[in-house]
């Protein structure tokens, strides 16, 4: 099969779309066997992205974090078990250790939670809080852990700030620097970095600004009413704020083979997923059956064998690096605007999964490609009105109404913010949504939607 042709069939049908800007590639044993660009590194489409452009990498970050730590382990500053009071005694997490805050069993609440608490530093003191004041976030907030230590998994970035904290304190040296003498020089990333650009400025000429999709055109994440909060959280490390480009990060997988940074056995130690108190899985994502050890995402292919990956995002950034452990395989993708449409985005990203494990991919599917056309609009009235609020849903369906024929959503999100989306007809009495998978069907004074059932007010 050729897999370069697959990749850029995919690639193209997106950018008929105006759904994909980045980069990608993918390399079996070490050598490229697809790569491409697409699209442009500013919102005002004057500079083309090239294969040498730098991408945030978003959580795919934690990837550098968990080896710093590994690192720390050898030299024998820490073990995984330690408790973090030991080095934090701070902060109100008694029994939480290392190991739990690098596979996310910590119950420590992600900052976004709560994210607030940086936004009012941002605007009120006019600056941006460093990552030192992780410890002061958590004991002004007080936030409840979801769970005692060991007794679940619940993905919290806070626990990767409080990793790099202490990368820092132990190692006498910035975390920034830490990570670059220290895995990224060994490793030859040259085009590779942990910085701070919306706090600092950009230090690379090649940079691809993050962009979203606000009032019918693309506009920088800071420059965005919604998003351009992003600001406030500039000054964290462990959990993002790694950028690199596609061939850095093939560099990156040569110097994990090779062990130019790390064993072997440290890092089968790393790709072992994490246990809970009760000797169970920590399951990280059950529909793929995966698991997390040290800032991977665990699981194996029935054919390939080991496969370990993480995936990255924040607005205006969605990033994927998947590596196949024992097939010597390396997937990259890097894109620095908002997928508009998820639904062909989530079949893209299926499709080069689907190639790099050999197998002939899926075609892209967008929503207008599944909605109705000329729909029965005859009972769309019905379904208009304020609907009852579901509890412990991401995101609730508050009211249905017409605008200008067509049937839209007003809509609450899981940080209490109000949405408003099209509703596109995707069978009789189902409609889906271009922003996300959700997808309702009306009948007999209700919706059903995310297994809820909501009767109309």
């Amino acid at each position: 099969m050729d897999k370069h042709a697959m990749m850029q069939e995919l690639v193209r049908t997106l950018n008929e779309k105006d759904l994909f800007n980045g980069a990608w590639l993918y390399a079996e044993k070490g050598e490229v066997v697809s790569k491409g660009v697409s699209g442009f590194r500013d919102p005002e489409d004057t500079l083309p992205v090239t294969e040498d452009t730098v991408f945030q990498l978003a959580s795919v970050s934690k990837t550098f974090t968990s080896a710093a730590v590994m690192l720390l382990v050898r030299q024998g500053l820490l073990c995984p078990e330690d408790e973090i009071t030991k080095f934090f005694p701070e902060i109100p997490y008694p029994g939480v250790t290392v190991r739990h805050l690098l596979n996310h069993t910590s119950g420590i609440p992600d900052y976004f939670d709560d994210d607030e608490w940086f936004i009012r530093i941002w605007k009120e003191e006019k600056r941006v809080p460093g990552n030192d004041e992780i410890l002061r976030f958590l004991r002004e907030t007080e936030a409840k852990p979801y769970f005692a230590p060991g007794e679940g998994l619940e993905y919290s970035n806070t626990g990767y700030n409080l990793l790099a904290l202490l990368v820092e304190r132990l190692s006498g040296i910035p975390y920034e620097e830490f990570l670059q003498k220290n895995i990224f020089e060994p490793a030859g990333m040259t085009s590779t970095r942990c910085c701070h650009i919306r706090r600092d400025g950009v230090p690379f000429e090649n940079y691809a600004r993050a962009a979203v999709f606000e009032d019918g055109r693309w506009v920088a994440d800071i420059d965005s009413e919604k998003y351009g909060v992003v600001t406030a959280f500039d000054g964290l490390n462990g959990d993002d704020y790694v950028y690199s480009t596609i061939f850095d990060m093939l560099r990156w997988d040569s110097a994990l083979r090779e062990g130019k940074v790390l064993t072997p056995e440290e890092q089968n130690i790393m790709y072992t997923p994490g246990k809970l108190n009760n000797g169970g899985d920590a399951v990280y994502d059950e529909d793929d059956g995966l698991g997390y050890g040290f800032g991977w995402a665990v699981g194996r292919d029935e054919n390939l064998g080991l496969v370990v990956s993480h995936s990255g995002g924040m607005p205006g950034v969605a990033t994927w690096f998947e590596r196949f452990i024992d097939a010597d395989r390396v997937l990259v993708i890097l894109a620095s605007r908002d997928y508009r449409d998820v639904r062909a985005y989530l079949s893209f990203w299926d499709g080069m999964e689907a190639i790099a494990r050999d197998r002939k991919p899926e075609p892209v599917v967008t929503i207008e490609d599944i909605e109705v056309k000329n729909p029965d609009r005859s009972k769309w009235e019905s379904f208009c009105g304020k609907y009852e609020h579901p509890e412990d849903t991401d995101l609730i369906l508050d009211e249905v109404f017409i605008k200008d024929g067509e049937l839209y959503a007003g809509a609450i999100d899981e940080d209490g913010d109000e949405m408003t989306f099209r509703l596109y007809p995707i069978g009789e009495e189902e409609f889906g949504r271009k922003g996300g998978m959700l997808e309702l069907k009306f009948g007999d004074g209700c919706v059903t939607y995310s297994g809820f059932s909501c009767r109309k007010l």
